[in-house]
């Protein structure tokens, strides 16, 4: 966990980064596979140097991973969330390739306060589920205007199957049980890790700036993998599938 500090002094911004993942790999401890399977797909399709859009960046944890795998990338970051984009902005600080941009993914006019018009890939994982699906396709067809010819596009999320009841309770319980270890043994969930970030006189400020923008969780939707790939497609992509899935994760690639 970072240590909270005295306002003034130097913040570990690649603590909270690790801070960050460690908090996410409690839900998800499949996250960097399907990091790597996004990447794999990036490079494929795009070579080894594309500008890439990471959508809703959170604290730019595809960015990170990207420049580690492809560092003649570039990468934008968009959010809204203030303290992790501060997050992001620390730990890449001095670093050219990265660039971050405070924008609300539900305003028809976002793209305009991107530095570029289009963009070799636009990548995004475990956020779009914050949106219903109605405004979920309309930023599909916003990014489908930003994504190149042969550009790719790559949304790794919650997506629920249609008809298998059985199979989502019986993986609801297995990572819920899997969770429930990891917390016993000390793991920071969700509001744990809000309240550190709360309590840290750097965070502080953009913490509470952040609840008062999204509260808690906002009240969105996990449509089908199927339904990704319809609207992706309807939205102008020439192709799209699924490329990766866990029980209860897919991630869905449309192909420019």
């Amino acid at each position: 966990m970072p240590e909270v500090r005295e306002a003034g002094s130097g913040t570990d911004w690649r603590a909270w980064q690790e801070s960050w993942d460690r908090q996410q790999e409690y839900f998800m401890p499949d996250r960097e596979e399907r990091f790597r399977v996004m990447l794999d797909m990036v490079e494929a399709l795009t070579g080894p140097e594309p500008r890439v859009l990471d959508l809703a960046c959170g604290t730019g944890s595809i960015t990170a991973r990207l420049l580690a795998r492809l560092p003649g990338a570039t990468s934008t970051g968009v959010d809204l969330d203030p303290a992790l984009l501060a997050i992001a902005r620390g730990t890449f600080a001095g670093d050219e390739r990265a660039s971050f941009v405070a924008a609300d993914l539900t305003d028809p006019d976002w793209t305009s306060a991107l530095p570029y018009e289009s963009y070799d890939a636009v990548l995004t994982a475990t956020a779009l589920h914050w949106l219903r699906a109605e405004p979920l396709a309309g930023l599909y067809g916003r990014i489908a205007g930003l994504t190149r010819d042969g550009g790719v596009f790559l949304n790794a999320d919650h997506m629920k199957h249609e008809g298998t009841p059985r199979i989502d309770a019986a993986d609801r319980a297995q990572r819920h049980a899997r969770m429930d270890r990891a917390r016993a043994a000390g793991v920071l969930g969700w509001e744990e890790w809000w309240a550190t970030a709360a309590a840290d006189p750097v965070l502080a400020g953009p913490t509470a700036e952040r609840f008062r923008i999204y509260g808690s969780h906002a009240d969105g939707e996990t449509p089908s993998p199927d339904w990704h790939v319809r609207t992706l497609l309807a939205a102008g992509f020439g192709e799209a599938r699924t490329v990766w899935s866990s029980p209860s994760d897919s991630m869905v690639l449309g192909l420019k």
